[in-house]
């Protein structure tokens, strides 16, 4: 068998990972035309679920890869979640609107990790720019200004193959090797706590165990119901620091801690194992043409169930910022811009899974409470508010840069990001849409920039109106770049393609 490296292939961009934010990036750089390459140390994809959560942002991500459709059949909708006492009292009441949100798309979704991948992985084969190769175990990075290589073992054959590229992303987890070549270290945010996390196939149907996604802040037994699609359920159970992995993975011990809710007679374990909830942050998240992205760069604990969610967050922040770059329309300087925009974002994120960690072990109670809001009824809810963006790009008026933009329908009834796609976009008040393209069109066209007027799109003005302005540039991956004020000229925001001018930090 031999192991003489392979002549050198060139790509634009290798990802090290396929998981769903290693697949969901190179879906998005195939739709930029990036030549990309995803090289995975696993011959298939896990087969068991992980993550069981994502939302409006995320399905508005897939939607933007032309993959909502087909991952629609493999969702339910989650009316929220709740969290009692020992006695079972309500304590906090997080729900979610049965509607659709101004993302276009409902808050919060339930899925099976393996078929949310199935769909993804199957969406690369549309790029014949984009392949994926399996069973490939990266061993070793270089850089230089020219480019970076990647080099691995094909564990097929043993042999040794060498590729060069402009950039490397590591969405390879919490154990991220392209994050060793980075050098980075993780601020540690002080969460890490042993769950057992316990996910069984329902023989026989049990309502009485609720749709809610329950959190039994018990100080004995903290646990954790979520309900899965069909008949899928989890649960997850602490680990006292004096228990051992094995044993308590063990079946009998399983049921024991399930006793609860379940009987062996009713349900099968499809998987009992111990997992460590961290939280962490990578320090630094690029370096010359090494990337992170998804686990690699933070760690969360899942009580707000946005692990994944960051992740996809992260690649629809980079995919649009590196495929500039390798076109030449962007100095690599625009990459800066992914981490501190990013970090904040997901940091702010990890905390008040941290505080709600708090009210789940019942070690600081009182500090997760404060972040509910009090009702009329005397009961405590909880309303997640969307952090900003950090500090990156801006233009124009500044007060809704680093926001999310709703999604509009149109006309025909159709979402207005499908007439976008992943490019930017200008959204102008009636009867200004018109004007802009007739006086701009080579700038338009030369920065890619779709026009979206409200003579097309229903409750535009109506937004426009409610803010004070008259347009608003949104980046490709949905965010707000910037505005102008009513009675300024919109064509001004165009200036903010430049990706020069910095974003103050929120307040």
């Amino acid at each position: 068998m031999s192991n003489t490296a392979a002549h050198c292939e060139n790509f634009d961009v290798v990802i090290v990972g396929r998981g769903p934010v290693g697949s969901t990036l190179a879906n998005l750089l195939g739709l930029c035309g990036i030549r990309t390459l995803i090289l995975e140390r696993e011959a298939k994809a896990y087969h068991l679920p992980r993550a069981v959560h994502f939302d409006d942002e995320c399905m508005r991500v897939f939607q933007t890869l032309g993959l909502a459709d087909a991952i629609l059949p493999h969702l339910s909708l989650s009316p929220g979640m709740r969290f009692v006492d020992a006695e079972g009292r309500l304590l906090l009441d997080w729900p979610r609107p049965s509607e659709p949100t101004a993302m276009g798309w409902n808050l919060s979704y339930r899925f099976h990790q393996p078929d949310l991948e199935a769909v993804l992985n199957n969406g690369l084969e549309r790029w014949p720019h984009v392949e994926l190769r399996t069973r490939c175990d990266v061993f070793a990075l270089e850089q230089d200004q020219d480019g970076a290589r990647v080099r691995y073992e094909d564990l097929a054959n043993g042999r040794l193959v060498d590729i060069s590229c402009a950039y490397v992303v590591g969405c390879d987890g919490a154990r991220s090797l392209v994050r060793r070549f980075i050098g980075s270290a993780l601020d540690d945010l002080g969460f890490h706590e042993r769950w057992l996390v316990c996910d069984v196939l329902l023989k026989e149907e049990r309502p009485d165990l609720g749709d809610f996604s329950v959190q039994h802040c018990n100080p004995q037994r903290p646990a954790t119901y979520i309900r899965g699609n069909g008949n899928r359920r989890r649960w997850e159970i602490t680990v006292h620091p004096d228990e051992d992995a094995a044993d308590i993975t063990r079946s009998a011990r399983v049921w024991e801690l399930l006793s609860s809710w379940l009987r062996p007679a009713e349900a099968e374990i499809e998987r009992a194992a111990v997992y460590t909830f961290h939280s962490a942050v990578a320090q630094q998240w690029r370096s010359g043409r090494l990337l992170l992205a998804g686990d690699s760069a933070h760690q969360t604990p899942p009580f707000l169930g946005q692990g994944m969610c960051a992740g996809i967050r992260d690649a629809a922040n980079l995919a649009w910022k590196l495929a500039h770059v390798i076109a030449g329309k962007a100095t690599p300087d625009l990459l800066d811009t992914y981490q501190s925009e990013r970090a904040p974002h997901v940091r702010e994120f990890i905390e008040l899974a941290i505080r709600l960690g708090g009210l789940i072990n019942t070690k600081a109670v009182e500090a997760a409470l404060a972040t509910g809001t009090a009702q009329g009824d005397g009961q405590l809810k909880l309303d997640v508010q969307k952090p900003l963006l950090g500090p990156g790009l801006a233009c124009g008026e500044r007060s809704m840069t680093g926001r999310l933009a709703p999604q509009f329908r149109s006309r025909d009834h159709g979402l207005s990001d499908d007439r976008v796609g992943y490019r930017f976009a200008l959204l102008c008040r009636s009867r200004l849409g018109a004007a802009v393209i007739a006086q701009h069109h080579a700038r338009l066209t030369e920065a890619d920039v779709a026009v979206i007027c409200g003579e097309d799109a229903g409750g535009l003005d109506g937004w426009l109106d409610q803010h004070g302005f008259d347009a608003v540039l949104v980046r490709p991956d949905r965010y707000i770049l910037g505005a102008v004020r009513t009675g300024e000229d919109p064509a001004a925001l165009l200036s903010g393609l430049a990706f020069l001018a910095p974003l103050p930090s929120a307040a």
